[in-house]
């Protein structure tokens, strides 16, 4: 087989595989926003089917005849080709490593433990969801010797979601921010400067919060003739191409800024899927390149423009008119408020000051799991004392405490870390960003196209065809620095606590 037949033989076969994955896709939209929960088993099981068929095809003879000749003339391949072969030579080597009956199992496994997840954290029960855990844990223990890995095991599911990415590396990188953050902290708790979020605790109207929101999508360009908004429990992204990007939100009667904030953070990560190329949505690269790069776009929409007072300004008459309840408090006052820092035992509604310390818990948890140094029953008492040491809460139930993230019942191990990560990535890139845009103009005047423009230009429109870090370098002409991150925080919450810096 010549190279050219060889390339559309690649083409045939990710085509058959991007359609079972699109099936799935809307399998877990439905299940997750529409469906029963009673129709949980016979999903889990069609879900199943659909993995094993993409498995077959992945692992078929023609799959690796294939794949054997174009890696010889890689060499003579465009960049786009060269870069799916380089991507699905990666995933034919980590699938030939698990057994497909196996895998196949353990789809279905995390398909229901999510169903089961939410149960548990309804009724605050561990238990209801420990066994689940268990066997996704070990699942993974056992996948992980099948890829085997260097250095600690772990690294194995780190490099999953952030490609590179090690526990020396990741340590380094969460004592600089420790070592930053929790003294600026400490002078936050000793300021004069006291934030009272109490006029915000005020019930308010669902179908009021649900227009809203759509409003704020609209304002960041989202695009609804290639996505749409709907509810979940835990909010999230769904790209079946750059033309079919769906995100969803919460709402909360008494906590109108959990819907604001956290469609602002889907709405980064879907504006990142709808601006890849059309030339690397049709094939395999089709998405992010990274959680963490993913994370820097949902972060920098979420809090650095959302949370930013030249955004509030440009949409603060919007708001009142919207929500009468609020028209006694000034733009001033409501900066400070959504900018207060408070040690909170839910990460999704942490301050960006203090997010980096969840992330952090739960990566020590995840390490000690796969080093085996704590049991699945020591689990919850070891999350609550790490949240008592490090934020100084104290967790009263598990809903509050372990059973608060969808993450780890989708056998999402190794993903955490990517946040905190994104955090860094989002400074580093709004910094640069800064010096070529008149940000804070931009942003009172709502200028999203302006700010898309030059993300899509970046970042976006590359989805996986550069990597994370080689992104970061042809951005901003230098490695991942927190620094940026540090600065970054330093600079806002010292103006707003009145602190020397």
């Amino acid at each position: 087989m010549d190279i050219k037949k060889s390339i559309e033989k690649i083409k045939e076969l990710t085509n058959k595989m991007k359609a079972y994955e699109h099936a799935m896709a809307i399998f877990q939209w439905d299940m997750e926003t529409e469906a029963p929960k009673a129709s949980v088993e016979k999903i889990s099981k069609t879900m199943g089917f659909f993995i094993t068929e993409n498995y077959n095809i992945l692992l078929s003879k023609e799959m690796k005849d294939t794949l054997d000749i174009l890696n010889e003339n890689i060499d003579k391949l465009d960049e786009l080709n060269a870069k799916v072969i380089n991507e699905l030579t990666k995933e034919y080597d980590k699938a030939t490593k698990i057994p497909v009956e196996e895998y196949s199992k353990y789809q279905e496994l995390v398909t229901k433990a999510q169903v089961v997840w939410e149960e548990a954290k309804t009724k605050k029960d561990f238990d209801i969801f420990k066994p689940y855990l268990k066997e996704i844990i070990d699942f993974n223990k056992k996948f992980i010797k099948y890829r085997g890995y260097k250095g600690h095991k772990y690294n194995t599911l780190l490099d999953d979601y952030e490609p590179g990415l090690t526990v020396d590396k990741a340590d380094l990188f969460f004592t600089a921010l420790k070592n930053n953050i929790v003294p600026l902290l400490k002078k936050i708790e000793d300021s004069n400067v006291i934030i009272d979020n109490e006029k915000l605790n005020i019930d308010v109207d669902i179908e009021k919060q649900k227009r809203f929101a759509k409003f704020l999508a609209e304002y960041i360009n989202f695009d609804f003739n290639r996505g749409v908004l709907k509810e979940s429990m835990h909010p999230f992204t769904l790209n079946f191409s750059n033309k079919d990007v769906r995100i969803t939100t919460h709402y909360y009667k008494n906590n109108i800024l959990s819907s604001i904030f956290s469609v602002l953070h889907e709405g980064g990560h879907g504006i990142y899927e709808q601006g890849i190329s059309d030339e690397v949505s049709e094939t395999i690269l089709g998405h992010g390149t990274s959680m963490g790069i993913h994370e820097s776009q949902s972060r920098m929409y979420e809090n650095m423009f959302g949370r930013s007072i030249e955004f509030w300004k440009g949409i603060y008459n919007k708001f009142i008119e919207n929500f009468e309840e609020f028209k006694d408090i000034s733009i001033a006052e409501f900066y400070k408020l959504i900018n207060k820092v408070e040690n909170s035992k839910i990460r999704v509604e942490a301050d960006e000051l203090t997010y980096s310390l969840h992330v952090l818990v739960r990566y020590e948890i995840e390490k000690a799991i796969f080093n085996d140094e704590v049991t699945i029953d020591e689990l919850p008492n070891l999350w609550n004392e790490k949240m008592k040491d490090y934020l100084n809460v104290e967790i009263e139930n598990d809903a509050e405490g372990i059973l608060q993230d969808v993450h780890w019942s989708a056998g999402l191990f190794g993903y955490f870390p990517s946040y905190a990560l994104g955090n860094a990535y989002a400074a580093q890139i709004y910094n640069k960003l800064s010096q070529e845009i008149d940000i804070k103009n931009t942003l009172l005047n709502g200028e999203f196209k302006k700010i898309n423009k030059y993300l899509n230009e970046k970042i976006h429109k590359y989805g996986k065809m550069k990597k994370p870090l080689e992104l970061i370098k042809d951005i901003t002409n230098e490695e991942l620095n927190p620094q940026y991150f540090c600065d970054y925080l330093k600079e806002k919450y010292c103006e707003i606590y009145k602190i020397k810096k």
